[in-house]
């Protein structure tokens, strides 16, 4: 996936209200808006390069988004409203999910209890499959991505929700798309979030399939890499 708009360096200077980061690009400081809630764990060090996209809509209140955060040698993306963009493309052109059998594939439908399925996959039976998409930045350990990086009860719900789903007879896929390509294993982070990796075993149990896949974060955009290994941790 290319970015849609203009792509400049910079580096962070902090992020504060959870949507907001002060920026240094060349001689000026700016304010960019931040399109994450998450913690952003072991990001968020003042003075790392980080790219910024110039928002093309004079009615937007801040002019730049936050796009992408330097940690190590690495690009990691931490726009959350990208991933689903992302992980459709990579299905349409057959990168991932390659046995996926559909006819018809939705965004962002309704479904469960208040609940709206990233992906819905419909095929020419009645049983369909839902997708829904994660996007992981911790890195805590050198090769090892986690997820969350704080409390999520909207998380938990979501494992619920695609349990409830397979037991009915549909198929249920929780894809963790890990936003930078310095990993290799993936796993829940347990010790953060205890419920949610409680709903995890039971989603597993029921049926839920886990797969993770890293991505080369660059100047230019987000491609999918490869699928990595989840294991225990």
């Amino acid at each position: 996936m290319k970015y849609q708009n203009k792509i400049l360096k910079g580096s962070l200077i902090k992020r504060y209200k959870r949507f907001f980061a002060d920026i240094k690009l060349d001689k000026k400081i700016i304010t960019a808006y931040c399109p994450n809630t998450g913690s952003l764990l072991g990001l968020l060090n003042e003075g790392s390069e980080v790219l910024v996209a110039v928002v093309d809509n004079p009615k937007a209140k801040l002019q730049y988004r936050l796009e992408a955060i330097k940690s190590g040698q690495v690009f990691v993306g931490i726009n959350t409203s990208l991933p689903n963009l992302i992980v459709y493309e990579a299905i349409l052109n057959k990168k991932i999910l390659k046995t996926l059998n559909y006819e018809n594939l939705r965004k962002e439908v309704k479904y469960g209890k208040n609940s709206r399925i990233d992906i819905l996959a419909e095929g020419p039976s009645k049983n369909k499959t839902y997708i829904e998409i994660k996007s992981v930045t911790l890195s805590r350990q050198k090769n090892l991505a986690e997820f969350p990086d704080a409390i999520t009860s909207r998380g938990s719900k979501h494992l619920v929700e695609l349990s409830n789903k397979c037991i009915e007879g549909h198929q249920s896929y929780l894809v963790y798309l890990i936003q930078r390509k310095d990993i290799k294993n993936f796993s829940i982070a347990k010790d953060i979030d205890p419920e949610y990796y409680k709903n995890s075993q039971l989603a597993k149990k029921n049926g839920v399939k886990f797969i993770a896949y890293i991505c080369d974060v660059s100047f230019d955009g987000i491609e999918i890499i490869k699928e990595i290994k989840i294991i225990e941790h």
